[in-house]
């Protein structure tokens, strides 16, 4: 497979079903000291709910402690995972150099404080995350149920304006980051499916040096992320009818930028926030979100965020990470596991979707960081794609390249939802 985009990989006949696996005991920490028999028990769990894979997330601080050390026994220890994942017929995604996870941050001490580096431009740190990306993807590969590299768990967080401590670049050097990280991935795994994590900020922020065109261009299909808490459930209120769209709307948004007609696409994440939903809305957003990503062509799959709860022992987490999983910390199914169970049975069965209705135009500017934000919840883009989607037209996006240059001060930023 190629980052280029002729050569993009095609969606599979059928769509894929999975979760991001969130350990039940230890949560991420469990690989700190990792136990074989615990992660077995999760992982048989998740194959009996029905799905056929797994994201997977090995801290990049125990992968990487200095720069130039690559551990071993950590690169031992996720194959071990990927293949207790085979003993459960469950195939794998691999995160590399996730960085951020359920409001934490996970970078390693030699590109904080003291020792403050940008991560994205500086030669030796990306050259030193691309031999990582190298030497994990190496230990994985023969593995047959990897299914490829996803690069960076919304990584682009810490190059965003709104973050608390940016590292800064300019649009070029994202490119150029992403492309060196996929190049290591290939180099590793060349049959390998992978991809880019970008969090919503490339698709919805004006002044975003990670672009849409990079998410539906490099890789093997386009990544999306999306989360009710982006504003969409504050505006809309949580039984809307642009909640219950709102990964359809987003998949969409990037079928848009694809300069491939049949690019896969994928609902990498997608989950069901009590920050937004009460209990009773739940197993009604799992199905719809469901049902309505699978009236989308080339969809490659959904991957639900996440297995189990985060414990209550755990502390200081934003309270919704305690109810997002599938099922909860004492390994019981909940009502949501039980729905994405019954939704994905039925989605196996259900004819595929016919080609999408009218198209919504998109208006970009020659910048890529102008006009994004037309495109967010509340932009005039999102609205007139839910009111024709009302109107039962199917509607998809279709982005126009104005060339007029961009006036002086504008500079719209749009909102962007909060990382995972």
């Amino acid at each position: 497979m190629s980052s280029d985009p002729s050569a993009a990989s095609v969606a599979p006949a059928r769509p894929r079903f999975g979760v991001n696996y969130t350990p039940r005991i230890g949560w991420f920490h469990a690989w700190h000291d990792l136990d074989l028999d615990a992660v077995g028990e999760d992982l048989r769990a998740i194959s009996e709910l029905g799905l056929d894979h797994v994201r997977i997330f090995p801290l990049w601080p125990l992968l990487q402690p200095n720069r130039t050390l690559i551990r071993p026994r950590a690169l031992d220890d996720v194959r071990a995972v990927v293949d207790v994942a085979a003993s459960v017929d469950l195939d794998v995604v691999v995160d590399v150099v996730q960085g951020h996870l359920s409001s934490f941050d996970f970078v390693p001490s030699w590109l904080l404080t003291w020792h403050r580096r940008n991560m994205f431009t500086d030669p030796e740190v990306v050259g030193s995350i691309a031999a990582l990306v190298r030497e994990l993807g190496a230990r994985l590969d023969g593995a047959p149920n990897l299914l490829g590299l996803s690069l960076g768990n919304e990584i682009n967080q810490f190059s965003a304006s709104n973050h608390p401590d940016p590292n800064h670049l300019e649009v070029a050097q994202a490119e150029a980051w992403t492309r060196t990280m996929l190049d290591a991935a290939r180099t590793a795994v060349p049959g390998g499916l992978h991809t880019v994590s970008n969090y919503d900020a490339a698709w919805f922020m004006d002044d975003h040096a990670f672009t849409p065109d990079q998410s539906a261009s490099l890789g093997d299909a386009t990544v999306v992320h999306s989360w009710i808490f982006d504003g969409t459930g504050q505006r809309y209120g949580a039984r809307s009818y642009e909640v219950e769209h709102r990964a359809e709307y987003y998949l969409e948004l990037a079928r848009g930028f694809s300069p491939a007609p049949d690019r896969p696409l994928w609902l990498q994440e997608v989950g069901a926030p009590r920050s937004i939903l009460g209990e009773q809305d739940v197993a009604w957003f799992v199905q719809r979100t469901v049902e309505t990503a699978m009236d989308c062509p080339d969809l490659y799959g959904i991957t639900w965020w996440c297995s189990h709860d985060v414990s209550t022992e755990l502390a200081d987490f934003p309270p919704l990470e305690h109810t997002l999983g599938l099922i909860d910390s004492h390994g019981r199914i909940k009502e949501s596991g039980a729905a994405l169970s019954e939704a994905v049975a039925a989605a196996r069965h259900a004819p595929l979707p016919d080609p999408r209705g009218r198209a919504i135009e998109l208006h970009v500017g020659p910048d890529p960081l102008l006009q994004r934000s037309a495109a967010a919840p509340g932009g005039s883009v999102f609205e007139e794609w839910m009111e024709a989607s009302r109107a039962g037209e199917r509607p998809t996006i279709t982005v126009v390249r104005d060339h007029a240059p961009a006036r002086a001060g504008d500079t719209r930023t749009g909102g962007a939802a909060a990382t995972r």
